[in-house]
Formats: C-alpha cells, sequence, structure tokens
C-alpha cells in the first residue's frame, strides 16, 4: 500500500510504500492483550517480602502461662494475630515472568502497527534528523501534524538531536526500530515512523512470501472505503 511521507512542515513531499504483511493485516485483539500483559508482567521486580512468625525478632517466651489467668491462651507475641507479629500467606519474592511464542510476539507488533494505521494514527516522517535539538523546535513540529495527546517517535537509529529535542516532553518518546513493544503502539496516539524506520521494521518482522496470505479483512476494509468515497462524491 502507499501512503504520503510529510517533511518537518508536515507538508506532503512524496509517497511510501508499506508491507502489506506488517502494516494491512487483520489486528488480532487477544494476541495483542496477552502481549500486553505479558509485557507488563515481566516489568515487575518481584522483591516484595514479609516476614512470617518465625521471621519476625521476638518473642521466644511464653506470654504468660497456660491456664489459670482468664485469658486465651497464647505461645508468643508474634503470632499473626499480635501488633508486630508475622504476617500469614503474605508475598515473598517471586518471578512473575510470563513466556509467549515468537510467532505470536511478532503477529501481535503486526496487529497493533495495522490497526494504528488503519485508524489513520501513523504519519512517515522524512528528514527528522535535521531537526534542531531544542524543545521548542519540536513542539513546532509537532504543531505541523495531525493533533494528537501523545506521540511515539520511531527512528530507524539513534539520533541524539531528535531525543534531546523530545526529551522534554511527557507526552512524546523516542524508540529505535528493532526496540519497538506492543505496550509503546498502544500506549501513544499517533506513531510517527521515519523513512528510514519502516525499512528497519519490514525487515525485522514482514512475513516471508510463502506465509502470506490474502487478506480478507484488507479487502473488506478497502471496499468499504471506496463505497464511502462514492458516496461523498
Amino acid at each position: 500500500m502507499q501512503v504520503d511521507m510529510h517533511n518537518l512542515k508536515g507538508e506532503v513531499v512524496g509517497t511510501i510504500a508499506l508491507d502489506d504483511s506488517v502494516w494491512g493485516i487483520e489486528p488480532n485483539i487477544p494476541v495483542m492483550h496477552q502481549a500486553l500483559v505479558r509485557q507488563l508482567a515481566n516489568a515487575r521486580l518481584g522483591t516484595h517480602e514479609t516476614k512470617t512468625r518465625g521471621e519476625v525478632r521476638g518473642g521466644g517466651r511464653k506470654p504468660w502461662r497456660q491456664k489459670g489467668t482468664g485469658r486465651a491462651r497464647q505461645g508468643s507475641i508474634r503470632s499473626p494475630q499480635w501488633k508486630g507479629g508475622g504476617v500469614v500467606f503474605g508475598p515473598h519474592p517471586r518471578s512473575y515472568e510470563q513466556d509467549m511464542p515468537k510467532q505470536m510476539r511478532r503477529l501481535a507488533l503486526r496487529s497493533a502497527l495495522s490497526a494504528k494505521l488503519a485508524d489513520d494514527r501513523v504519519t512517515v516522517i522524512q528528514g527528522i534528523g535535521d531537526i534542531e535539538p531544542r524543545t521548542k523546535a519540536f513542539k513546532d513540529f509537532l504543531g505541523n501534524l495531525p493533533a494528537a495527546r501523545s506521540v511515539l517517535v520511531i527512528l530507524g537509529e539513534k539520533s541524539e538531536a531528535v531525543e534531546r529535542a523530545a526529551a522534554n516532553l511527557t507526552e512524546a518518546k523516542t524508540v529505535i526500530a528493532p526496540t519497538l513493544s506492543v505496550r509503546d503502539l498502544l500506549k501513544y496516539e499517533r506513531i510517527l515512523v521515519t523513512e528510514e524506520a519502516v525499512a528497519v521494521i519490514e525487515g525485522v518482522w514482514a512475513l516471508s512470501e510463502e506465509k502470506r496470505v490474502p487478506s480478507q479483512w484488507k479487502q473488506d476494509r478497502l471496499a468499504a472505503k471506496a463505497a464511502a468515497a462514492e458516496g461523498g462524491a
């Protein structure tokens, strides 16, 4: 498919061909959700810790004799029912890591990219490496593009100028294409992809020729767009 390519002023300076196996598939929502849950779980440290009654300091002496006091029998002031006592069934260090097959991880990322493009949330940028490394320059650049609450800038390779320009903006983030994740794609409303990043993304996640099949979802969507265009005319 062909999409417009913009410069830093927001002007259309040409078109670029996008690989249908990356940008034009039917999004698999359950797989995207599973990939997001996995990424969030793997980010957890799992260092929480509580002490049991055997680990809490003190409580080695029986607080009072077993019988004859009128009070309930107690063996230690570090039992769970006492203030300062141990914790029952409390958390202990553990790993929250989840596994997911490689093919499903790849499908989730392609689904997220396709969903963004289908919703018209993708803008291909040319020449962003020439931007002045200042916050004002980056804000002016964003002002030339369609309005969005947050943007994710995908670079083909590290660019100090772009990273410095966007560093002070909480609603903007820069990543290089090989480190792209489903979490970032879903978190930010619009993604800005550089011309170089398109080639990197397709080089990593595009399907081989024997795995490509015609997408009925894409055909139906194109037919719907054509019908809507005819109706508007």
